[in-house]
C-alpha cells in the first residue's frame, strides 16, 4: 500500500515538473532590447561600469564578521541545551567552542587581517 502511494506521488511529481518546464519554454518571451538589458538607475543611463573596485580590508572585515556572527548564532542554542544536559558537559562544550572562537580571532590578528593598512 505504501509503495503504491510512493509510486503514484513520484509519477505525479515528475509529470508536474515536466509540465512546468514545457510551459516555461512555450511561454518564454524573447523580446530583449537595450532598455531591458541595462540596469535601471532612476531612468538615467549609467555613466560608469557596474564593477567598482573595492577595498580588500572591507571585504576581510565583512568575512570575519560573518564567521563570528554564525558562530554566535550557533552559541545561542547551546545555552538552551543547558536544560537537557549536565553542567559539566555544558561547561566543556561551551569552553571548547569559545576556545575555538578565540583561537580563530588570534589567528586572524596574527595574520594581520585586522590591521588597517592605509
Amino acid at each position: 500500500m505504501i509503495s503504491l502511494i510512493l509510486l503514484s506521488s513520484t509519477i505525479i511529481t515528475l509529470i508536474m515538473a515536466v509540465m512546468m518546464i514545457l510551459l516555461n519554454i512555450i511561454s518564454k518571451k524573447t523580446n530583449s532590447d537595450r532598455e531591458k538589458s541595462s540596469p535601471f538607475e532612476c531612468g538615467f543611463d549609467p555613466k560608469t561600469s557596474a564593477r567598482i573596485p573595492f577595498s580588500l580590508q572591507f571585504f576581510l572585515i565583512a568575512i570575519i564578521f560573518l564567521i563570528f556572527d554564525v558562530e554566535i548564532a550557533l552559541l545561542i542554542p547551546l545555552i538552551k541545551s543547558l536544560i537537557y544536559s549536565s553542567m559539566i558537559s555544558f561547561s566543556l562544550i561551551s569552553s571548547f567552542f569559545i576556545f575555538i572562537l578565540i583561537t580563530g580571532l588570534l589567528h586572524e590578528w596574527k595574520q594581520g587581517a585586522l590591521n588597517w593598512k592605509s
